[in-house]
């Protein structure tokens, strides 16, 4: 399941985004906007994973059915025509009465189990407890296709904030390097200046280039997440707070969250009850089955050795298994096995959980300081380009200095951008990891 919020997005990704160019949107695309939790509730309708484990819980469901089949009656309506040689007899292969008689004849047949000693009753809570792991999956999935739409969600915020900042570096050296060639002309700076002013311009455009595909490719991942087959370019609602929550202190209190909330964890504890039912079901297979029996009907056309038109007879049967080659214990013991093993992916995902939340809350109070930290260059990096953007147009700086803060300002923009969305996205892990 933790592999689908990597997986569900990324082939289509790479296909949607080969062929864009960072100047040129798709042609057929409508903005249009959209929201965190529109987002996610529109995945939960058109996903088809989310729409496969509803319908596997579905037809898990129906099983409980098949399995409580036995409890009830068995009816059988029978139409028998024989023709038969005259004082034929069956002579080889059955140890039945051997005499055939000629007779076209109806009747009805019932069979109930009165009793199998538990086995139906193992084999029904059992096919009940599957079918609540089955809709635990559902849940899981939906908690799955959740948090993929919500990392797609932030990802594509990053990469659009990320094109904002290169548009606005390519528009910022575009005007620098319109200054110096004026400037150049008018032989008031040396041609040097100017070439680094256009090498710092080509670097934006790329910068710009690399930008606007990363983020065409985020509107890709969310499209598919999102169950579109058309490309739509969403104008994505930033409800990012500027001073988001600091991240939790401790892992013990999330951790007994996840053990009660988690879905899948839940599903995998029902899987382990569901497989211990079914070996005590398996241990059934040697103890006896009773049932009733009952037949009833009549035959207008018969033989002259059949005196009644009519018959009806009842009784009660009870099997009793002897020996089947070890067939039942094996079964039973193949069974307990399988409930061992489930058991031990409780254990399994219970570690996991242990790991994967120490590890976010420790990836989220690196994350949030992140932000400060990217916060304060950011602001240390703006003073740094206006001090070097003065000096330099007072003669007391060369344009190395000038492009070196330039550099640094971008870099800081990005990584402030990046920054605060990836924090977002640890959240949104940690809300996954949490079952909430």
């Amino acid at each position: 399941m933790k592999t689908l919020r990597i997986s569900i997005s990324h082939a289509i990704v790479l296909a949607a985004a080969t062929t864009s160019s960072y100047c040129q949107a798709p042609a057929a695309a409508v903005p249009t906007t959209l929201t965190l939790d529109q987002a996610e509730k529109i995945a939960i309708q058109q996903n088809p994973h989310v729409q496969i484990a509803r319908l596997i819980a579905l037809a898990q469901a129906q099983t409980k059915r098949e399995m409580r089949a036995a409890d009830f009656p068995t009816i059988t309506g029978n139409l028998t025509a024989v023709d038969a040689r005259e004082d034929s007899r069956l002579t080889a292969g059955s140890l039945n009465n051997p005499i055939v008689y000629q007779r076209a004849a109806g009747g009805v047949t019932v069979s109930q189990l009165l009793t199998d000693f538990g086995r139906t009753h193992n084999l029904v809570q059992s096919a009940d407890l599957r079918a609540q792991a089955a809709a635990s999956d559902e849940q899981a999935s939906i908690q799955d296709i959740r948090l993929a739409v919500d990392e797609a969600f932030y990802r594509a915020l990053a990469n659009q904030a990320v094109l904002k900042v290169a548009q606005q570096t390519v528009a910022a050296r575009q005007t620098v390097s319109d200054q110096i060639s004026a400037l150049a002309s008018a032989k008031l700076r040396s041609s040097l200046d100017l070439n680094f002013a256009n090498v710092d311009l080509q670097q934006a455009k790329l910068l710009l280039l690399n930008a606007t595909n990363n983020s065409h490719e985020a509107q890709a991942a969310l499209n598919a997440l999102l169950g579109n087959e058309k490309a739509t370019t969403y104008t994505l609602v930033d409800e990012t707070p500027t001073a988001p929550a600091p991240a939790p202190d401790d892992a013990a209190p999330l951790l007994q969250l996840a053990f009660q909330s988690r879905p899948d964890l839940a599903s995998l504890n029902l899987q382990a009850s569901a497989a211990k039912k079914f070996s005590e079901a398996e241990r059934d297979l040697k103890r006896p089955t009773v049932s009733a029996l009952g037949a009833a009907g009549g035959a207008p056309v018969r033989a002259d050795q059949i005196a009644t038109p009519w018959y009806g007879a009842a009784g009660v049967n009870v099997s009793i298994p002897i020996f089947k080659g070890f067939l039942y214990s094996a079964r039973e013991k193949e069974a307990l096995l399988r409930a061992q093993a489930a058991e031990q992916n409780v254990q399994q995902l219970r570690q996991s959980i242990v790991r994967d939340i120490t590890d976010t809350v420790l990836q989220a109070q690196s994350g949030f300081q992140r932000i400060d930290v990217s916060r304060q260059l950011l602001d240390q990096t703006n003073s740094a380009f206006d001090l070097a953007q003065t000096r330099y147009k007072l003669g007391l700086s060369s344009i190395v200095e000038l492009s070196q803060a330039q550099l640094a300002q971008t870099q800081a923009q990005i990584e402030y951008a990046n920054a605060r969305y990836a924090y977002q996205q640890t959240l949104a892990a940690l809300r996954f990891q949490t079952g909430q």
